[in-house]
């Protein structure tokens, strides 16, 4: 970290889901956080309030991470409240699900404008605003590695994702600043369980050895690891925290 003894973090998608369990893992870490959120505002403040009932600090933010100017909104507003931005964690995205053959373009237009372009937008600026030493983590999926029917836009845009973090790697050579992608396989969130029924639900969760879907704090343990004291040698990679999913 760029300063140990004021540790800051901006993190995305945090009212709910994966982005929220980091959130208040990462205050519980030390670090003041930005919760970002694109619509659910009382989520967004409830998590806030519990990161303070447990003697941590955090403020929350609204922004449209596919919109340039609301990304670059954030990360000004965070820098003004934070004085310095020494981890960003993105974890904001969607996951409508539907067969090629459909020819959905608008709902694919949607999970690459949600899931990859701002992936792009918020990078760039982490690139630009992160302090030297500092990290970036970015959320993909294992389910890359599976090839899914009905996830094409979905699988899509996460490798994308995985793409752009190891480039942008390489870019910030020199500046001691690492990038990882952290890829859960399925994780019990709204986001995962919207849509499904209790039999596919109970089959996903047997397909990993441990036979049982990820929680959040699964997540949140590994993007502790990585943006703490002990995870400044691993860069460029892509942490893959399914239970042996795949």
């Amino acid at each position: 970290m760029a300063k140990a003894e004021a540790k800051t973090a901006i993190v995305t998608g945090a009212s709910g889901g994966i982005g929220r369990a980091v959130a208040k893992r990462l205050a519980q870490d030390g670090f003041s956080v930005v919760l970002n959120y694109s619509g659910n505002a009382d989520k967004a403040e409830q998590a806030v309030n519990e990161i303070k009932a447990a003697a941590g600090q955090a403020t929350a933010i609204k922004a449209d991470l596919s919109k340039e100017d609301e990304v670059a909104s954030l990360f000004e507003r965070s820098l003004s409240k934070l004085g310095q931005v020494d981890v960003v964690v993105h974890s904001a995205g969607v996951m409508p699900l539907s067969p090629i053959i459909k020819n959905d373009v608008k709902q694919f237009d949607e999970v690459i404008a949600t899931n990859l372009r701002s992936t792009f937008l918020v990078l760039a600026q982490a690139a630009q605003h992160v302090a030297d030493g500092g990290r970036i983590v970015a959320l993909s999926s294992s389910v890359i590695a599976k090839s899914t029917p009905t996830y094409g836009a979905y699988i899509a845009s996460k490798a994308g994702v995985e793409g752009l973090v190891k480039v942008l790697a390489g870019e910030l050579r020199g500046r001691n600043i690492s990038v990882n992608a952290v890829a859960p396989g399925p994780v019990a969130t709204p986001l995962f369980l919207k849509d499904k029924t209790p039999e596919q639900i109970a089959q996903l969760s047997r397909i990993a050895p441990f036979e049982r879907l990820g929680e959040p704090e699964d997540v949140a343990r590994v993007i502790s690891f990585l943006t703490g004291p002990d995870g400044g040698w691993i860069n460029a990679q892509v942490v893959r925290p399914n239970g042996g999913f795949a």
